[in-house]
Protein backbone atom coordinates (compact mmCIF):
# COMPACT_ATOMS: atom_id res chain seq x y z
CA UNK A 1 0.00 0.00 0.00
CA UNK A 2 1.24 3.48 -0.86
CA UNK A 3 2.56 5.47 2.07
CA UNK A 4 -0.07 7.77 3.55
CA UNK A 5 1.40 11.24 3.89
CA UNK A 6 -0.24 13.50 6.49
CA UNK A 7 -1.46 16.91 5.35
CA UNK A 8 -0.51 20.10 7.09
CA UNK A 9 -2.80 21.58 9.73
CA UNK A 10 -5.99 23.06 8.26
CA UNK A 11 -9.44 24.49 8.87
CA UNK A 12 -12.10 22.98 6.58
CA UNK A 13 -15.43 24.83 6.53
CA UNK A 14 -18.32 22.85 5.05
CA UNK A 15 -21.12 25.13 3.90
CA UNK A 16 -24.24 22.96 3.77
CA UNK A 17 -22.86 20.97 6.67
CA UNK A 18 -26.22 19.41 7.58
CA UNK A 19 -27.00 18.32 4.04
CA UNK A 20 -26.95 14.91 2.36
CA UNK A 21 -23.57 15.32 0.68
CA UNK A 22 -21.85 16.31 3.92
CA UNK A 23 -23.39 13.49 5.93
CA UNK A 24 -23.20 10.75 3.31
CA UNK A 25 -19.83 11.50 1.67
CA UNK A 26 -17.70 14.30 3.12
CA UNK A 27 -17.74 13.48 6.81
CA UNK A 28 -17.27 9.70 6.29
CA UNK A 29 -14.36 10.50 3.96
CA UNK A 30 -12.75 12.77 6.56
CA UNK A 31 -13.34 10.16 9.29
CA UNK A 32 -11.43 7.58 7.21
CA UNK A 33 -8.52 9.95 6.59
CA UNK A 34 -8.38 10.86 10.27
CA UNK A 35 -8.46 7.18 11.24
CA UNK A 36 -5.48 6.56 8.94
CA UNK A 37 -3.68 9.49 10.58
CA UNK A 38 -3.49 11.71 7.53
CA UNK A 39 -5.19 14.48 9.47
CA UNK A 40 -2.85 15.76 12.17
CA UNK A 41 -2.28 18.55 14.64
CA UNK A 42 -5.21 20.72 15.66
CA UNK A 43 -6.91 20.61 12.25
CA UNK A 44 -10.60 21.46 12.45
CA UNK A 45 -13.73 20.56 10.49
CA UNK A 46 -16.27 23.35 10.82
CA UNK A 47 -19.78 22.67 9.54
CA UNK A 48 -22.17 25.52 8.92
CA UNK A 49 -25.74 26.00 7.73
CA UNK A 50 -28.67 28.28 8.47
CA UNK A 51 -30.07 26.12 11.27
CA UNK A 52 -29.33 26.90 14.90
CA UNK A 53 -27.78 23.77 16.44
CA UNK A 54 -25.60 23.16 19.44
CA UNK A 55 -22.30 21.42 18.84
CA UNK A 56 -23.57 18.42 20.79
CA UNK A 57 -26.68 18.13 18.62
CA UNK A 58 -24.62 18.33 15.47
CA UNK A 59 -22.15 15.71 16.68
CA UNK A 60 -25.07 13.41 17.42
CA UNK A 61 -26.19 13.77 13.77
CA UNK A 62 -22.67 13.11 12.53
CA UNK A 63 -22.29 9.98 14.65
CA UNK A 64 -25.60 8.64 13.34
CA UNK A 65 -24.56 9.40 9.74
CA UNK A 66 -21.20 7.67 10.18
CA UNK A 67 -22.78 4.57 11.66
CA UNK A 68 -25.21 4.49 8.73
CA UNK A 69 -22.81 5.23 5.88
CA UNK A 70 -19.53 3.60 6.86
CA UNK A 71 -18.84 0.02 5.85
CA UNK A 72 -19.37 -2.87 8.21
CA UNK A 73 -16.94 -2.75 11.11
CA UNK A 74 -15.48 0.65 10.09
CA UNK A 75 -17.02 2.69 12.88
CA UNK A 76 -14.80 2.55 15.94
CA UNK A 77 -15.73 4.26 19.19
CA UNK A 78 -12.15 5.29 20.02
CA UNK A 79 -11.60 6.75 16.57
CA UNK A 80 -14.94 8.51 16.73
CA UNK A 81 -14.03 10.22 20.01
CA UNK A 82 -10.81 11.51 18.44
CA UNK A 83 -12.55 12.61 15.25
CA UNK A 84 -15.35 14.33 17.18
CA UNK A 85 -12.80 16.63 18.80
CA UNK A 86 -12.13 18.10 15.38
CA UNK A 87 -15.76 18.74 14.44
CA UNK A 88 -17.45 22.08 15.18
CA UNK A 89 -20.72 23.68 14.14
CA UNK A 90 -21.79 27.30 13.69
CA UNK A 91 -24.89 28.80 12.12
CA UNK A 92 -24.35 31.13 9.16
CA UNK A 93 -26.78 32.30 6.50
CA UNK A 94 -25.01 32.32 3.13
CA UNK A 95 -26.98 35.39 2.05
CA UNK A 96 -26.47 37.39 5.24
CA UNK A 97 -22.75 38.17 5.29
CA UNK A 98 -23.02 40.80 8.01
CA UNK A 99 -23.99 38.22 10.63
CA UNK A 100 -21.20 35.70 10.33
CA UNK A 101 -19.76 36.74 13.70
CA UNK A 102 -19.67 33.20 15.12
CA UNK A 103 -17.86 31.84 12.06
CA UNK A 104 -15.40 34.75 12.00
CA UNK A 105 -14.71 34.32 15.72
CA UNK A 106 -14.14 30.59 15.38
CA UNK A 107 -11.80 30.98 12.44
CA UNK A 108 -10.00 34.02 13.79
CA UNK A 109 -8.20 36.46 11.55
CA UNK A 110 -6.93 35.20 8.20
CA UNK A 111 -3.52 33.64 8.67
CA UNK A 112 -1.24 31.20 6.89
CA UNK A 113 -3.03 28.06 8.06
CA UNK A 114 -4.60 26.22 5.13
CA UNK A 115 -8.26 27.23 5.06
CA UNK A 116 -10.70 25.43 2.77
CA UNK A 117 -14.31 26.43 2.14
CA UNK A 118 -16.24 23.45 0.75
CA UNK A 119 -19.50 24.59 -0.85
CA UNK A 120 -21.89 21.63 -0.56
CA UNK A 121 -24.77 23.92 -1.46
CA UNK A 122 -26.90 24.94 -4.42
CA UNK A 123 -24.81 26.58 -7.17
CA UNK A 124 -26.82 29.79 -6.75
CA UNK A 125 -25.05 30.27 -3.41
CA UNK A 126 -21.48 29.86 -4.73
CA UNK A 127 -21.04 33.55 -5.55
CA UNK A 128 -22.68 34.89 -2.37
CA UNK A 129 -20.62 32.58 -0.13
CA UNK A 130 -17.38 33.58 -1.88
CA UNK A 131 -18.31 37.23 -1.38
CA UNK A 132 -19.15 36.59 2.28
CA UNK A 133 -15.73 35.04 2.85
CA UNK A 134 -14.05 38.01 1.22
CA UNK A 135 -16.08 40.70 2.98
CA UNK A 136 -15.41 39.09 6.37
CA UNK A 137 -11.66 38.95 5.80
CA UNK A 138 -11.54 35.15 5.69
CA UNK A 139 -9.49 34.77 2.51
CA UNK A 140 -5.70 34.60 2.52
CA UNK A 141 -3.06 33.26 0.13
CA UNK A 142 -3.47 29.81 1.68
CA UNK A 143 -7.27 29.77 1.29
CA UNK A 144 -9.08 27.50 -1.17
CA UNK A 145 -12.67 27.10 -2.27
CA UNK A 146 -14.29 23.87 -3.50
CA UNK A 147 -17.28 24.04 -5.83
CA UNK A 148 -19.57 21.02 -6.20
CA UNK A 149 -21.31 20.15 -9.44
CA UNK A 150 -23.43 21.17 -11.20
CA UNK A 151 -21.61 24.39 -11.97
CA UNK A 152 -24.57 26.15 -13.55
CA UNK A 153 -27.06 24.74 -16.03
CA UNK A 154 -25.55 26.19 -19.22
CA UNK A 155 -22.56 28.18 -20.43
CA UNK A 156 -24.03 31.55 -19.43
CA UNK A 157 -24.81 30.53 -15.84
CA UNK A 158 -21.44 28.76 -15.49
CA UNK A 159 -19.67 31.94 -16.56
CA UNK A 160 -21.73 33.96 -14.09
CA UNK A 161 -20.70 31.66 -11.23
CA UNK A 162 -17.07 31.62 -12.35
CA UNK A 163 -17.03 35.41 -12.54
CA UNK A 164 -18.56 35.79 -9.07
CA UNK A 165 -16.16 33.31 -7.42
CA UNK A 166 -13.23 34.63 -9.49
CA UNK A 167 -13.82 38.14 -8.14
CA UNK A 168 -12.92 36.81 -4.68
CA UNK A 169 -10.49 33.93 -5.30
CA UNK A 170 -7.59 33.49 -7.71
CA UNK A 171 -8.07 30.71 -10.27
CA UNK A 172 -5.44 28.51 -8.61
CA UNK A 173 -7.46 28.70 -5.36
CA UNK A 174 -10.64 27.35 -6.99
CA UNK A 175 -11.27 23.57 -6.97
CA UNK A 176 -14.20 22.51 -9.18
CA UNK A 177 -14.85 18.97 -8.05
CA UNK A 178 -15.98 15.99 -10.08
CA UNK A 179 -15.83 12.93 -7.84
CA UNK A 180 -15.28 10.62 -10.83
CA UNK A 181 -11.77 12.03 -11.13
CA UNK A 182 -10.99 10.61 -7.69
CA UNK A 183 -11.95 7.02 -8.52
CA UNK A 184 -9.10 4.53 -8.39
CA UNK A 185 -9.71 3.16 -11.88
CA UNK A 186 -9.90 6.64 -13.38
CA UNK A 187 -6.50 7.31 -11.85
CA UNK A 188 -5.30 4.05 -13.34
CA UNK A 189 -6.19 5.29 -16.82
CA UNK A 190 -3.07 7.42 -16.58
CA UNK A 191 -1.00 4.49 -15.32
CA UNK A 192 -2.38 2.16 -18.00
CA UNK A 193 -1.65 4.53 -20.83
CA UNK A 194 1.53 6.24 -19.81
CA UNK A 195 3.16 3.64 -17.56
CA UNK A 196 3.11 0.81 -20.11
CA UNK A 197 4.84 0.93 -23.49
CA UNK A 198 2.52 -1.87 -24.63
CA UNK A 199 -0.62 0.25 -24.84
CA UNK A 200 0.32 3.77 -25.89
CA UNK A 201 1.16 2.84 -29.53
CA UNK A 202 -2.29 1.20 -29.78
CA UNK A 203 -4.19 4.14 -28.28
CA UNK A 204 -5.22 5.67 -31.63
CA UNK A 205 -7.35 5.38 -34.74
CA UNK A 206 -5.08 2.84 -36.46
CA UNK A 207 -5.73 0.19 -33.76
CA UNK A 208 -9.05 1.10 -32.10
CA UNK A 209 -12.40 0.58 -33.83
CA UNK A 210 -14.56 2.40 -31.29
CA UNK A 211 -14.95 3.23 -27.59
CA UNK A 212 -18.01 2.79 -25.35
CA UNK A 213 -18.48 4.59 -22.04
CA UNK A 214 -21.35 3.53 -19.79
CA UNK A 215 -22.36 5.04 -16.46
CA UNK A 216 -25.50 3.15 -15.41
CA UNK A 217 -27.54 3.58 -12.25
CA UNK A 218 -30.27 1.27 -11.00
CA UNK A 219 -31.76 3.89 -8.68
CA UNK A 220 -34.36 6.45 -9.67
CA UNK A 221 -34.18 10.15 -8.97
CA UNK A 222 -35.71 9.72 -5.50
CA UNK A 223 -35.84 12.86 -3.40
CA UNK A 224 -34.05 14.86 -6.10
CA UNK A 225 -37.00 14.62 -8.49
CA UNK A 226 -37.89 18.33 -8.55
CA UNK A 227 -34.26 19.36 -8.95
CA UNK A 228 -33.65 16.63 -11.52
CA UNK A 229 -36.63 17.70 -13.61
CA UNK A 230 -34.92 21.04 -14.17
CA UNK A 231 -31.63 19.38 -15.14
CA UNK A 232 -31.87 15.99 -16.83
CA UNK A 233 -29.25 13.36 -17.61
CA UNK A 234 -27.29 15.40 -20.16
CA UNK A 235 -26.57 18.25 -17.75
CA UNK A 236 -26.35 16.06 -14.64
CA UNK A 237 -23.95 13.40 -15.96
CA UNK A 238 -22.60 14.01 -19.47
CA UNK A 239 -21.39 17.59 -19.05
CA UNK A 240 -19.12 16.57 -16.19
CA UNK A 241 -18.59 12.86 -15.43
CA UNK A 242 -18.69 11.37 -18.91
CA UNK A 243 -16.83 14.16 -20.67
CA UNK A 244 -14.11 14.01 -18.04
CA UNK A 245 -13.72 10.28 -18.75
CA UNK A 246 -13.51 11.07 -22.47
CA UNK A 247 -10.80 13.64 -21.79
CA UNK A 248 -8.63 11.33 -19.67
CA UNK A 249 -9.03 8.48 -22.14
CA UNK A 250 -8.40 10.49 -25.30
CA UNK A 251 -5.91 13.19 -24.30
CA UNK A 252 -2.38 13.41 -25.64
CA UNK A 253 0.48 12.42 -23.29
CA UNK A 254 1.14 15.30 -20.89
CA UNK A 255 4.72 16.34 -20.31
CA UNK A 256 4.36 15.42 -16.62
CA UNK A 257 1.76 15.00 -13.89
CA UNK A 258 2.19 18.66 -12.99
CA UNK A 259 -1.17 20.26 -12.33
CA UNK A 260 -1.63 22.27 -15.50
CA UNK A 261 0.18 19.82 -17.78
CA UNK A 262 -2.70 17.32 -17.42
CA UNK A 263 -5.41 19.96 -17.63
CA UNK A 264 -3.85 21.54 -20.71
CA UNK A 265 -4.23 18.23 -22.56
CA UNK A 266 -7.81 17.70 -21.36
CA UNK A 267 -8.97 21.07 -22.68
CA UNK A 268 -7.57 20.20 -26.11
CA UNK A 269 -9.92 17.20 -26.26
CA UNK A 270 -12.95 19.31 -25.31
CA UNK A 271 -12.07 21.86 -27.98
CA UNK A 272 -11.80 19.04 -30.55
CA UNK A 273 -15.32 17.67 -29.97
CA UNK A 274 -17.37 17.81 -33.14
CA UNK A 275 -20.57 19.82 -32.55
CA UNK A 276 -23.78 17.82 -32.92
CA UNK A 277 -25.96 19.89 -35.23
CA UNK A 278 -29.75 19.92 -35.47
CA UNK A 279 -29.41 17.81 -38.63
CA UNK A 280 -27.21 15.20 -36.88
CA UNK A 281 -28.98 15.11 -33.52
CA UNK A 282 -31.57 12.54 -34.63
CA UNK A 283 -28.94 9.97 -35.61
CA UNK A 284 -26.28 10.87 -32.99
CA UNK A 285 -28.32 11.22 -29.80
CA UNK A 286 -31.07 9.36 -27.95
CA UNK A 287 -33.21 10.66 -25.10
CA UNK A 288 -35.17 8.38 -22.81
CA UNK A 289 -37.40 8.46 -19.74
CA UNK A 290 -38.10 5.42 -17.55
CA UNK A 291 -41.56 3.98 -16.98
CA UNK A 292 -42.59 1.57 -14.23
CA UNK A 293 -40.79 -1.76 -14.16
CA UNK A 294 -38.87 -4.13 -11.92
CA UNK A 295 -35.30 -4.12 -10.65
CA UNK A 296 -33.87 -6.94 -8.56
CA UNK A 297 -37.31 -8.55 -8.36
CA UNK A 298 -38.93 -5.42 -6.90
CA UNK A 299 -41.51 -3.25 -8.68
CA UNK A 300 -40.44 0.38 -9.09
CA UNK A 301 -42.40 3.44 -10.16
CA UNK A 302 -41.95 5.37 -13.36
CA UNK A 303 -40.42 8.84 -13.54
CA UNK A 304 -43.74 10.64 -14.07
CA UNK A 305 -45.21 8.82 -11.06
CA UNK A 306 -42.29 10.02 -8.92
CA UNK A 307 -42.71 13.53 -10.30
CA UNK A 308 -46.48 13.33 -9.73
CA UNK A 309 -47.06 14.79 -13.17
CA UNK A 310 -48.70 13.69 -16.40
CA UNK A 311 -45.87 14.89 -18.59
CA UNK A 312 -42.25 16.02 -18.56
CA UNK A 313 -39.70 16.60 -21.30
CA UNK A 314 -36.76 15.78 -19.00
CA UNK A 315 -34.55 12.89 -20.07
CA UNK A 316 -33.49 10.31 -17.47
CA UNK A 317 -31.37 8.50 -20.08
CA UNK A 318 -29.12 9.82 -22.81
CA UNK A 319 -26.93 8.10 -25.38
CA UNK A 320 -24.58 9.96 -27.72
CA UNK A 321 -22.25 9.29 -30.59
CA UNK A 322 -19.32 11.60 -30.05
CA UNK A 323 -16.49 12.38 -32.48
CA UNK A 324 -13.10 13.92 -31.73
CA UNK A 325 -11.67 15.84 -34.65
CA UNK A 326 -7.93 15.47 -34.31
CA UNK A 327 -5.15 13.30 -35.77
CA UNK A 328 -5.26 10.64 -33.08
CA UNK A 329 -9.01 9.99 -33.04
CA UNK A 330 -10.48 11.12 -36.34
CA UNK A 331 -12.97 8.51 -37.54
CA UNK A 332 -13.17 6.66 -34.18
CA UNK A 333 -16.67 6.98 -32.68
CA UNK A 334 -17.12 7.29 -28.92
CA UNK A 335 -20.50 5.98 -27.78
CA UNK A 336 -21.69 7.34 -24.43
CA UNK A 337 -24.72 6.30 -22.40
CA UNK A 338 -25.97 7.06 -18.92
CA UNK A 339 -29.30 6.73 -17.22
CA UNK A 340 -31.43 6.10 -14.15
CA UNK A 341 -33.32 2.89 -13.39
CA UNK A 342 -31.18 0.74 -15.66
CA UNK A 343 -30.66 -2.97 -15.14
CA UNK A 344 -27.71 -2.65 -12.79
CA UNK A 345 -25.33 -0.10 -11.34
CA UNK A 346 -22.02 -0.19 -13.13
CA UNK A 347 -19.61 2.12 -14.90
CA UNK A 348 -17.04 1.07 -17.45
CA UNK A 349 -15.07 2.03 -20.53
CA UNK A 350 -15.00 -0.61 -23.27
CA UNK A 351 -12.35 -0.37 -26.00
CA UNK A 352 -12.93 -2.48 -29.10
CA UNK A 353 -9.82 -2.90 -31.20
CA UNK A 354 -9.79 -3.35 -34.96
CA UNK A 355 -10.48 -6.73 -36.56
CA UNK A 356 -7.46 -8.75 -37.60
CA UNK A 357 -6.62 -7.62 -41.17
CA UNK A 358 -6.56 -11.21 -42.47
CA UNK A 359 -7.68 -14.40 -40.73
CA UNK A 360 -5.63 -17.56 -41.29
CA UNK A 361 -8.40 -19.58 -39.68
CA UNK A 362 -11.06 -19.77 -42.43
CA UNK A 363 -13.00 -22.51 -40.64
CA UNK A 364 -13.12 -20.24 -37.57
CA UNK A 365 -14.35 -17.19 -39.48
CA UNK A 366 -17.20 -16.46 -37.09
CA UNK A 367 -15.25 -17.25 -33.94
CA UNK A 368 -12.42 -14.73 -34.45
CA UNK A 369 -13.57 -11.65 -32.57
CA UNK A 370 -11.94 -8.28 -32.05
CA UNK A 371 -9.92 -7.82 -28.88
CA UNK A 372 -11.72 -5.95 -26.11
CA UNK A 373 -10.47 -4.03 -23.12
CA UNK A 374 -12.87 -3.28 -20.27
CA UNK A 375 -11.84 -0.67 -17.77
CA UNK A 376 -14.26 -1.17 -14.88
CA UNK A 377 -14.93 1.87 -12.71
CA UNK A 378 -17.58 0.31 -10.46
CA UNK A 379 -18.60 -1.80 -8.69
CA UNK A 380 -15.58 -4.14 -9.14
CA UNK A 381 -12.73 -1.87 -10.15
CA UNK A 382 -10.26 -3.42 -12.53
CA UNK A 383 -9.11 -4.02 -16.10
CA UNK A 384 -10.05 -6.95 -18.32
CA UNK A 385 -8.40 -7.71 -21.67
CA UNK A 386 -10.11 -10.25 -23.94
CA UNK A 387 -7.94 -12.06 -26.48
CA UNK A 388 -8.39 -15.05 -28.79
CA UNK A 389 -6.90 -18.39 -27.76
CA UNK A 390 -7.02 -21.99 -28.96
CA UNK A 391 -9.16 -24.36 -26.96
CA UNK A 392 -7.09 -27.26 -25.57
CA UNK A 393 -7.45 -30.64 -27.23
CA UNK A 394 -6.41 -32.64 -30.29
CA UNK A 395 -8.02 -32.87 -33.69
CA UNK A 396 -8.90 -29.25 -34.41
CA UNK A 397 -8.10 -25.58 -34.10
CA UNK A 398 -11.05 -24.18 -32.20
CA UNK A 399 -10.74 -20.58 -31.06
CA UNK A 400 -12.58 -18.81 -28.31
CA UNK A 401 -12.16 -15.53 -26.44
CA UNK A 402 -10.46 -15.67 -23.03
CA UNK A 403 -9.92 -12.91 -20.52
CA UNK A 404 -6.89 -11.59 -18.71
CA UNK A 405 -8.62 -10.12 -15.68
CA UNK A 406 -7.12 -7.73 -13.13
CA UNK A 407 -9.30 -7.05 -10.11
CA UNK A 408 -7.78 -4.31 -7.99
CA UNK A 409 -9.41 -5.63 -4.83
CA UNK A 410 -7.99 -9.14 -5.33
CA UNK A 411 -4.58 -7.95 -6.50
CA UNK A 412 -3.88 -5.35 -3.86
CA UNK A 413 -6.06 -6.74 -1.08
CA UNK A 414 -6.86 -3.38 0.45
CA UNK A 415 -9.88 -1.19 0.96
CA UNK A 416 -10.01 1.47 -1.72
CA UNK A 417 -10.42 5.02 -0.52
CA UNK A 418 -13.65 6.64 -1.62
CA UNK A 419 -13.17 9.22 -4.37
CA UNK A 420 -13.97 12.03 -1.95
CA UNK A 421 -11.20 10.88 0.38
CA UNK A 422 -8.60 11.30 -2.33
CA UNK A 423 -10.00 14.58 -3.61
CA UNK A 424 -10.25 16.17 -0.18
CA UNK A 425 -6.61 15.30 0.51
CA UNK A 426 -5.61 16.80 -2.86
CA UNK A 427 -7.40 20.05 -1.97
CA UNK A 428 -5.60 20.19 1.37
CA UNK A 429 -2.27 19.56 -0.39
CA UNK A 430 -3.00 22.32 -2.91
CA UNK A 431 -2.89 20.00 -5.94
CA UNK A 432 -5.40 21.10 -8.60
CA UNK A 433 -4.59 18.37 -11.17
CA UNK A 434 -7.73 16.33 -10.39
CA UNK A 435 -10.05 19.33 -10.57
CA UNK A 436 -11.59 21.18 -13.47
CA UNK A 437 -10.18 24.46 -14.62
CA UNK A 438 -12.51 27.26 -15.63
CA UNK A 439 -11.83 26.84 -19.34
CA UNK A 440 -12.59 23.10 -19.08
CA UNK A 441 -15.98 23.69 -17.50
CA UNK A 442 -16.93 26.33 -20.03
CA UNK A 443 -15.72 24.29 -23.03
CA UNK A 444 -17.82 21.33 -21.85
CA UNK A 445 -20.89 23.54 -21.43
CA UNK A 446 -20.37 25.07 -24.87
CA UNK A 447 -20.53 21.61 -26.48
CA UNK A 448 -23.48 20.45 -24.34
CA UNK A 449 -25.40 23.67 -25.00
CA UNK A 450 -25.11 22.89 -28.71
CA UNK A 451 -26.88 19.55 -28.17
CA UNK A 452 -29.61 21.15 -26.06
CA UNK A 453 -30.17 23.78 -28.76
CA UNK A 454 -30.26 21.06 -31.43
CA UNK A 455 -32.83 19.09 -29.43
CA UNK A 456 -35.01 22.18 -29.23
CA UNK A 457 -34.64 22.97 -32.94
CA UNK A 458 -35.34 19.41 -34.08
CA UNK A 459 -38.01 18.77 -31.42
CA UNK A 460 -36.47 15.41 -30.75
CA UNK A 461 -38.80 13.02 -28.98
CA UNK A 462 -38.16 11.30 -25.67
CA UNK A 463 -38.42 7.52 -25.91
CA UNK A 464 -39.86 5.52 -23.03
CA UNK A 465 -37.96 2.61 -21.52
CA UNK A 466 -38.97 0.12 -18.88
CA UNK A 467 -37.18 0.40 -15.56
CA UNK A 468 -34.79 -2.52 -15.26
CA UNK A 469 -33.85 -2.50 -18.96
CA UNK A 470 -30.76 -1.04 -20.63
CA UNK A 471 -32.66 1.98 -21.92
CA UNK A 472 -34.79 2.69 -24.99
CA UNK A 473 -34.49 0.57 -28.12
CA UNK A 474 -33.29 3.68 -29.97
CA UNK A 475 -30.02 3.45 -28.01
CA UNK A 476 -29.27 0.11 -29.70
CA UNK A 477 -30.10 1.62 -33.09
CA UNK A 478 -27.48 4.29 -32.46
CA UNK A 479 -24.82 1.59 -32.84
CA UNK A 480 -26.75 -0.72 -35.16
CA UNK A 481 -26.54 1.90 -37.90
CA UNK A 482 -22.75 1.65 -37.69
CA UNK A 483 -22.70 -2.16 -37.62
CA UNK A 484 -21.81 -2.21 -33.91
CA UNK A 485 -23.55 -3.07 -30.64
CA UNK A 486 -23.34 -2.24 -26.96
CA UNK A 487 -21.10 -4.69 -25.15
CA UNK A 488 -23.10 -6.55 -22.50
CA UNK A 489 -22.05 -6.36 -18.90
CA UNK A 490 -19.87 -9.30 -17.85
Amino acid sequence: MAQLIPVETFDLVIFGGTGDLAMRKLLPALYHRDRDEQITGDSRIIATSRGSLSRESYLSRVEEALRRNLGEGEFDEAHWQRFAQRVHYVAANALDHEHWEDLVELLGVADQRVRVAYLATAPSLFGPIALGLKSNGLISESSRIVLEKPLGRDLASAREINDAVGACFAEDQVYRIDHYLGKETVQNLLALRFGNSLFEPLWRRSAIDHVQITVAEDLGVGGRVEFYDRVGALRDMVQNHLLQLVCLFAMEPPSSLEQNAVRDEKIKVLRSLKPISAEAVQTSTVRGQYSAGAIGGETVAGYLDELESKESSTETFVALKLEIENWRWSGVPFYLRTGKRLRSKHSEIVVQFQDVPHSIFPEQEFNVRPNLMRIRLQPDEGVQLTIMAKEPGPGGFDLRPVSLDLSFAETFGIRYPDAYERLLMEVLRGNTALFMRRDEVEAAWRWVDGIIDSWATSRQKISSYVAGSWGPADASSLLDRDGRSWKPEN
